[in-house]
């Protein structure tokens, strides 16, 4: 029972470390064997201190994923690793750094886990769910549209690059990422506290989720309940970040594919009836 416990960690490792495997050999690149392997290690690490219910164990992965991604692929690297970045390499078609990286963190790997992205690896949510909002004090706006914008008008940013032929296209990509981040910081800091909630921006205005939404759908990892402990005292429903109709099995059930496996409404569940 106890090595049952490590399954989905173990699981995940299995996951990632098949995808580094396989590009490095397909692709004749020893990063790819580094970057999925070490994305997929620090995961599985922060689920199994999890399991060990160490109380930062999910800040821990977001740290050592988000910065990672942020500063060392980024910033060092120069490689945008915003939305900016797959329009781009999609347009050259190349597919490298960013089209690898949606393709598997966020249009084919939610099939498997969800948004687990948004609750582990996110460097914007790093930061903001550091703010002091960790439980939604108010009802969910109607604001899910604003998303769709910023995700066309990324779009039409990068297109135009290439329509009108705009040299220097790389530092302007760079820079792009430098103060696309610096205003995702900025929004999402004023948005949770102007709604008293951590994942505001999460909800939203990131882009992300337009590709993230339709595969979570069907995402393989998710929380069930067993109906026969649940007392429908709410309390899962009342932590949960994403607002999730959480003690539900249905896919169609309130902001099913919001779910960011945080695992609060397991921890909260006096009577066991959650998991994962």
């Amino acid at each position: 029972m106890k090595l049952k416990r490590y399954l989905p960690p173990l699981i995940m490792w299995i996951i990632f470390e098949t995808i580094a495997v396989t590009l490095w050999l397909v692709l004749d690149n020893l990063f790819y064997l580094f970057n999925f392997s070490y994305i997929g290690t620090a995961i599985a690490v922060g689920l199994v201190l999890y399991q060990q219910k160490k109380k930062y164990a999910r800040n821990v992965v977001q740290f050592a994923v988000g910065m990672y991604m942020l500063v060392y692929l980024g910033i060092l690297c120069r490689e945008n690793m915003q939305i900016e970045g797959f329009w781009y390499y999609l347009f050259l078609g190349v597919f490298e750094a960013a089209t690898i990286h949606y393709a598997v963190a966020k249009i084919f790997g939610p099939l498997i886990f969800g948004r687990g992205w948004c609750g582990y690896a996110c460097w914007t949510a790093m930061v903001l769910d550091l703010l002091p909002f960790k439980e939604p004090a108010a009802p969910r706006r109607r604001w899910g549209m604003i998303r769709y914008l910023v995700f066309a008008a990324s779009l039409v940013f990068v297109m135009l690059l290439f329509v009108l032929q705009i040299p220097h296209k790389e530092d302007i990509m760079w820079w792009s990422f430098i103060v696309g981040n610096i205003f995702y910081y900025a929004v999402g800091i004023v948005l949770a506290y102007r709604c008293k909630d951590n994942r505001a921006f999460c909800k939203y205005i990131c882009p992300i989720t337009v590709f993230l939404k339709p595969a979570s759908y069907f995402s393989l990892f998710r929380i069930r309940v067993e109906k026969e402990k649940c007392i429908g005292c709410g309390k899962c429903e009342k932590v949960c970040p994403m607002n999730v109709e959480v003690p539900h099995n249905s896919r169609r059930k309130k902001h099913a594919t919001e779910c960011i496996l945080c695992m609060k409404c397991v921890e909260k569940c006096p009577q066991n009836a959650l998991r994962l």
